[in-house]
């Protein structure tokens, strides 16, 4: 998280330096920050889907609902980060249709989910 918070206030700290004289440069040192803390970030996500793999084979929770789960996480966290790049660029437009975009793709992936949640809440009732 150390990296991550000094990666964040040195290109803070360089994004002003860089407004006084060429502003329109600002936009490219915030999008180099911002893809070297996604790396960090998705370094230590690995992790955390290996964890989530070994657990769901562990036990009866079927593999292809763990596997959705990430993609929802995924398609969650790169919506986000493309919506906060939109937005530090003052195209809040595009960042809000990204937004509404990434909302939909989320419900169309989570649709088998539901299903099974729906056929199994069917078959308990009586």
């Amino acid at each position: 998280m150390i990296k991550i918070i000094g990666i964040g206030l040195i290109s803070l700290v360089i994004i002003i330096i860089i407004k006084q004289y060429k502003p329109e440069f600002a936009v490219y040192v915030s999008l180099a920050a911002s893809i070297l803390i996604l790396m960090f970030v998705f370094d230590k996500l690995y992790d955390v889907i290996n964890l989530l793999n070994n657990l769901a084979n562990k036990t009866a929770i079927n593999a292809r609902f763990i596997a959705l789960l990430i993609k929802i996480t995924g398609i969650a966290i790169l919506t986000e980060f493309a919506v906060s790049i939109c937005k530090d660029c003052g195209e809040s437009a595009i960042a809000n249709k990204m937004d509404i975009g990434g909302k939909i793709m989320i419900v169309a992936v989570s649709v088998p989910i539901i299903s099974s949640l729906l056929e199994t809440v069917i078959k308990v009732l009586p």
